[in-house]
């Protein structure tokens, strides 16, 4: 999944000495992360309908038809996949202007900036989303 889309082009962050976490520094540089991010999603989304635009055709053979149709199905559901992840993106710069970015939604702890840097939509602390998977096998069972 386009999680690691993530401008390549931002080193990641190294807090100055003493500095608090989630400061202005910090969330400025996650919000150029996550703006970034919803820059390329976009792009894939708009370059992806123009590609089904242009490839759109009408074949005689059934099984050229059922191929076409299967990989327009794909590719809409990889875009679903982008348009929630942009829903997700333009959530969590909501909590960057509330100043929540950064802290764990279910026991209120940081989620730290290694993490962040790796998944910026993080928005749980390791330990509860290990416990979250735990428990979506178990009731996959």
């Amino acid at each position: 999944m386009p999680q690691e889309l993530q401008s390549k082009n931002v080193t990641p962050y190294e807090p100055k000495e003493g500095e608090d976490y989630m400061s202005p520094e910090q969330l400025d540089h996650f919000r150029k992360i996550l703006e970034g991010m919803k820059v390329e999603l976009g792009q894939d989304i708009d370059r992806a309908v123009h590609t089904m635009q242009d490839e759109a055709t009408v074949f005689a053979d059934p099984n050229d038809r059922a191929s076409q149709e299967s990989d327009m199905t794909l590719e809409l559901r990889n875009r679903d996949r982008e348009r929630k992840l942009i829903k997700k993106i333009d959530e969590i710069i909501a909590k960057i202007d509330s100043k929540d970015y950064g802290y764990c939604e279910s026991c209120g702890i940081e989620i730290g900036l290694k993490r962040l840097e790796a998944r910026p939509t993080a928005t749980l602390c390791i330990d509860c989303k290990t416990l979250d998977e735990i428990r979506e096998k178990q009731i996959a069972k």
